[in-house]
């Protein structure tokens, strides 16, 4: 590889960070709110931003600290609702299958068109 190689290499290399770095950190901006649903019925809409437990039919148990919300305690045989991520991020989710819990982050913000048809 010659000079001119590398420079473009080097190049292309950090405009991908960039842009990786500037998606992560602007995930959260939007963020505001996570939806708790049982069976598809609601339960509850519960803000981000407020560090809280929320204890769910006995079974589940939510922690939100910090912006991220995580399941941290649930009753069911299989735990892998408990063993996921903490989640922070427009339509992430965390499901209990066995239990019938959804929690979904949401947002506040419109979404933007990223395609038009007719």
């Amino acid at each position: 590889m010659k000079r001119n190689d590398w420079i473009l290499a080097v190049t292309i290399l950090t405009a991908a960070l960039a842009v990786f770095l500037l998606y992560s950190l602007s995930g959260n901006k939007h963020s505001e709110s996570v939806t708790i649903r049982i069976d598809g019925t609601m339960y509850g809409i519960y803000d981000l931003a407020e560090d809280q437990m929320i204890e769910v039919n006995e079974g589940n148990t939510l922690e939100i600290k910090d912006g991220q919300v995580k399941m941290i305690y649930a009753d069911c045989p299989d735990q892998l609702c408990v063993h996921q991520q903490a989640i922070s991020k427009k339509y992430e989710s965390i499901i209990c299958l066995p239990n019938k819990v959804v929690i979904e982050v949401n947002s506040s913000s419109e979404d933007e068109l990223d395609a038009v048809t007719q």
